[in-house]
């Protein structure tokens, strides 16, 4: 019975993310589209109505507000540029060039931005499935049509938040961060190749294109919570996750930085242990406590129940306290090391700074403090563009406060 409704269980999961729930609602904004345009019009086949309409669902509310209207007036720019040259020139080559070069001049002057290419499509479409005024007008009101439908649609259902994708990319990453401090620990134990060494700096290395991809897939997260009316505290999200990214960021270059540490004592000590075999145990059980500190901070702020995070929280204080411990009694063995053994004493320091940066990203103190300076920030930023908006903002939360006030006595 279980296997039978696995890949049930599977679909409907499937159904409700977030790639699946836009998929469902472009294409429902579509068909929409095109059933009004139908009734609406005495075409017989309004496609640009739903192709409008495709185009102006984006994956979130703000994106809709913002390209969306840039669109349709990149498509409503390009069809009144058609209707010019067919109404005074036949299609040919020559006047095909004419208007292409037209319609991207005229793009760069009407601010559509990023899609000037459309005005240019739209001019060609027109020119070339029609020379008539009335037909090219029609796909005027057929754009129209399909941008009112895209844009009732999502501000009747809500796009779907990215949070959570977000959120997995964020974990992904840290538990890749994770793994890699294991490693290091492991490796610390005996003897290492150089060219071990050197592979686990190349691969630190290239955590820089994991943070380009969870950096777009986090502003797509950002985006989805602006105008959505299903979130409430949309700033407190966006200002959460943005800020632990920045700190796994930093974490992670302090880990590139690390790892070449790490290469340079291999490279100094070919012929013999990297470290002696106390110090490679403590460090060995150091870097997993540092590991589990790296994907605890990510589960933290990639949680958004309460009781989750709390669970994250305190598993993160324990990795640290736990962390904290294990590093003095490493540096006491490296220190002791070092009076026997003075050879590449700065790697040893250097090592030290290294564990003890990351140990400072990731305190809970230190990330209570940021998130309070970063919300003030934005609260100040939001006064100065919006003022009026602000005072309305402080005046509900007065009101919010006193009615708790009054639910209390």
């Amino acid at each position: 019975m279980t296997d039978v409704s696995a890949p049930v269980v599977k679909l409907v999961r499937r159904t409700v993310e977030p790639v699946a729930a836009q998929t469902l609602r472009s294409t429902a904004a579509a068909v929409i589209a095109y059933v009004v345009a139908v009734l609406a019009l005495p075409q017989r086949a309004p496609l640009t109505a739903p192709l409008t309409a495709l185009i102006v669902v984006q994956v979130t509310l703000y994106a809709t507000l913002t390209t969306g209207i840039r669109r349709v007036n990149a498509v409503v720019v390009g069809v009144l540029i058609a209707i010019g040259f067919s109404t005074l020139v036949g299609l040919a080559w020559w006047s095909l060039g004419l208007t292409i070069f037209t319609a991207l001049i005229v793009g760069r002057f009407v601010r559509v931005n990023e899609f000037v290419p459309e005005v240019a499509i739209s001019s060609m479409l027109v020119l070339g499935v029609s020379q008539v005024t009335a037909t090219a007008w029609d796909r005027v009101l057929e754009t129209l049509i399909g941008a009112g439908v895209g844009l009732l649609f999502n501000l009747l259902f809500a796009p779907p938040v990215w949070v959570q994708s977000a959120g997995t990319s964020i974990e992904a990453m840290a538990e890749s961060m994770g793994g890699m401090l294991r490693a290091i620990g492991a490796e610390a134990d005996g003897h290492i190749p150089v060219e071990q060494a050197a592979a686990r700096l190349h691969a630190a290395r290239r955590l820089d294109h994991d943070i380009v991809e969870v950096d777009a897939s986090l502003r797509q997260a950002e985006e989805s919570l602006l105008l959505n009316p299903r979130v409430r505290q949309g700033l407190l999200s966006r200002v959460v996750l943005r800020t632990g990214l920045d700190t796994l960021e930093i974490c992670a270059v302090v880990l590139r930085v690390l790892t070449r540490t790490m290469t340079d004592l291999a490279k100094a000590r070919t012929d013999e242990p990297l470290f002696p075999d106390d110090v490679a145990s403590a460090l060995k059980e150091l870097m997993g406590y540092l590991a589990d500190a790296v994907e605890s901070f990510a589960v933290l702020i990639a949680t958004p129940v309460a009781k989750g995070a709390q669970d994250a929280e305190t598993r993160l204080t324990a990795a640290l306290e736990s962390a904290g411990v294990t590093r003095d009694q490493v540096a006491h063995l490296l220190l002791e090391n070092v009076r026997q053994h003075p050879r590449q004493w700065q790697l040893h320091g250097a090592l030290l700074a290294e564990i003890d940066r990351i140990l400072d990203e990731l305190d809970v103190e230190k990330r209570a403090e940021r998130l309070t300076d970063e919300l003030d920030l934005r609260a100040a930023e939001l006064g100065e563009r919006h003022p009026r908006l602000a005072a309305a903002a402080r005046r509900l939360r007065g009101t919010a406060v006193a009615r708790r006030m009054r639910a209390e006595l």
